[in-house]
């Protein structure tokens, strides 16, 4: 006889476990596949979160053993070393050890029911009539068949399983690839803000950045669009005019390497007994890379449309379609907004980078800045911020230069 749940969930990243979660206490069986032997291994995201994205989800305030530092702004670094501040009143972010963030999901989601299977590879879905009906896993040297009414795919970036059900992958063009440090040895740096350094001698394609930790470490990476990521790493810290003042005489501690998806949702996250969510559907920011905060938002939509689809004992894509329905809802403006500026971002050259943060700075618009409220939800951030003439200014200028490099 075969296992039999009635939700299956690839992957035991945040996403998979929100989703997971999410399920369980609404009293579905549910299981989780996941390919490693711990929850939360390896770990290739630094972890940084907005507070507020974290309430939304009710997981706000963590375990205080999770929580390696908060923070009240950032710091933006120009290729030429001019910088722009902005400070909150109160913190607006936070650094989390992934491993123990995931695992603390894991076991609230445990504890509701949800059942592990670790050392687990999902080889293949399980399709009859034009249904997903289950997976085949790979678990010490053999395939094993695994039945459930709904499969969710939560695997990540690797997006293996969205072919066999003739679903568009991510978009291949907007992927930049990553490296993620843990240092230590780090100088002059301000506890209580983030610092972001751009240059496409170091970052093309997107940047590089310093998250300071209270035990006096740090975390340090960058991510690109071109070039090998590890020498471009090692250039990062050595030669940035800003950045090697504080990372020259660094020690690396630990390092991972890890690809991001920029593109913005895939078209389509749905189909026949079939949802897929985070990194896997590209539910990611295309301007800062993070999937944590929106890939659990879609998670807990997707448990939401799964359960429902169980209740009225309907698993069509007819059904499940209201997932996506509800996710564009939720974050289909703000999707296009930062895919946008992502691309006016890649277009834009080190020396017109300088220019517009030089004017950020003279405009002073770090006071405007305050009114960025939401750092998940940036498009409409921003149509708020539009109020401000300064800001206006800037977005004028921006643009400006982003036609005169694309005539």
């Amino acid at each position: 006889m075969k296992n039999v749940s009635d939700v299956i969930i690839v992957g035991g990243g945040p996403c998979g476990l929100f989703t997971a979660l999410n399920l369980a206490k609404q009293g579905v069986n549910v299981a989780v596949f996941e390919e490693h032997s711990e929850i939360g291994v390896p770990s290739h995201c630094p972890g940084h979160l907005s507070i507020n994205g974290l309430k939304k989800l009710g997981l706000y305030p963590l375990p205080a053993e999770i929580v390696e530092n908060n923070f009240h702004g950032a710091v933006f670094h120009s290729p030429k070393g001019t910088s722009f501040s902005v400070h909150f009143s109160q913190p607006v972010t936070c650094v989390v050890n992934r491993v123990l963030f995931d695992n603390h999901i894991a076991e609230i989601a445990e504890e509701a029911g949800v059942h592990y299977h670790l050392n687990s590879r999902v080889e293949s879905l399980i399709i009859e009539d034009g249904f997903v009906k289950g997976v085949v896993v790979r678990k010490k040297g053999r395939n094993e068949e695994f039945l459930a009414n709904i499969v969710i795919d939560a695997e990540g970036v690797s997006s293996r399983i969205l072919r066999q059900v003739g679903l568009s992958c991510l978009n291949r063009h907007m992927f930049v690839n990553g490296v993620q440090a843990e240092v230590e040895n780090v100088k002059s740096t301000n506890l209580d803000t983030v610092e972001v350094f751009f240059g496409k001698d170091y970052a093309a394609g997107f940047y590089a950045w310093l998250i300071p930790k209270q035990d006096g470490k740090a975390k340090v990476g960058l991510a690109t669009k071109t070039g090998n990521p590890h020498e471009l790493f090692q250039k990062f810290m050595l030669r940035h005019p800003t950045a090697s003042r504080k990372l020259r005489t660094a020690k690396i501690l630990q390092v991972a390497f890890h690809p991001l998806t920029l593109g913005g949702p895939i078209e389509k996250t749905y189909s026949n007994g079939f949802l897929v969510v985070g990194d896997a559907a590209s539910q990611v920011k295309p301007t800062t890379g993070g999937g944590v905060i929106w890939g659990m938002t879609c998670a807990r939509i997707a448990s939401k449309v799964a359960y429902e689809a169980l209740s009225e004992n309907d698993f069509s894509s007819n059904v499940l379609s209201r997932y996506q329905v509800q996710c564009e809802g939720i974050l289909d403006f703000d999707a296009n907004i930062m895919l946008r500026i992502r691309k006016m971002l890649n277009a834009m050259s080190d020396e017109n980078m300088d220019n517009v943060i030089s004017l950020l700075k003279k405009l002073k618009l770090d006071e405007t800045f305050q009114g960025f409220q939401d750092i998940d939800l940036q498009g409409q951030s921003l149509l708020r911020l539009l109020r401000s003439p300064k800001m206006l200014v800037a977005l004028f200028y921006f643009s400006l230069l982003y036609l005169s490099a694309n005539p």
